[in-house]
């Protein structure tokens, strides 16, 4: 990831550009491949930070765009970025509707998939609705700033699922799903088996996320990781009954 406070957006745009098309122009990849994504979970942390990044996105995007090739700028993970820095990116949501792009967000959560959304907070008599500061977060975004602002970009969760390493959370520690399995069974939650509860946590992902028009899709992370992520992988059970 850049160091957001010595950067030159502009140049990097253009090198990552460079380094990106003679892949991205390839006849096959422009017919399978709908958007390209840039860095994986940039965290700006202040409005100076994100307008680079802003500035680093709108252009690359604009330079792809020029080439037919579509852009997805963001992929914020999850929690983040903070509300109130949204404004400073609206220059690469700017870009992204001129060129047919998309926006991408990471939504994951722990114990449970809807944890941080709802009823389901740490405060007792806490409610955030049918939105959320984790899962659901996107709706908070959309509704407070990109619709106000006319940037309703249509989104894709580029990586959804449980992810024990989110904070303020109630819980054992853990990674992935795989993790929470023994906590679910004593806690009365897997009725059938844990896989078969994950599968349950992201069939009401899916319902929600079919509600707002906006969304067109989630990604599971993952079917099968790198060395380390064996957690949050579903190929075998998961993903067995996924087939179902």
């Amino acid at each position: 990831l850049p160091d957001l406070d010595n950067w030159n957006p502009t140049a990097a745009a253009q090198q990552f550009v460079d380094l990106l098309f003679p892949i991205a122009a390839a006849p096959r990849r422009q017919t399978a491949i709908d958007a390209w994504e840039s860095f994986n979970e940039p965290a700006p942390v202040n409005a100076d930070q994100m307008a680079r990044l802003a500035e680093f996105e709108s252009e690359r995007t604009r330079l792809l765009g020029a080439a037919g090739i579509r852009s997805c700028v963001g992929n914020f993970s999850t929690g983040q970025p903070d509300l109130a820095l949204w404004p400073a990116f609206y220059p690469a949501l700017q870009a992204a509707q001129e060129h047919g792009g998309y926006l991408g967000l990471h939504e994951y959560s722990a114990p449970e998939m809807w944890f941080g959304s709802g009823v389901h907070q740490l405060q007792d008599g806490s409610n955030e609705g049918d939105e959320g500061w984790l899962t659901l977060r996107y709706r908070k975004v959309y509704r407070n700033f990109l619709q106000p602002a006319g940037l309703v970009v249509p989104l894709i969760v580029t990586e959804t699922g449980v992810d024990g390493q989110v904070s303020g959370r109630p819980g054992p520690q853990g990674k992935g799903w795989k993790d929470f399995a023994a906590y679910w069974v004593a806690q009365g939650l897997a009725t059938t088996t844990p896989a078969g509860f994950y599968i349950e946590q992201l069939a009401w992902y899916d319902a929600e996320i079919a509600k707002g028009g906006y969304v067109l899709g989630a990604a599971i992370y993952t079917l099968a990781g790198p060395s380390g992520w064996e957690a949050f992988e579903i190929h075998g059970q998961a993903a067995d009954i996924l087939r179902e």
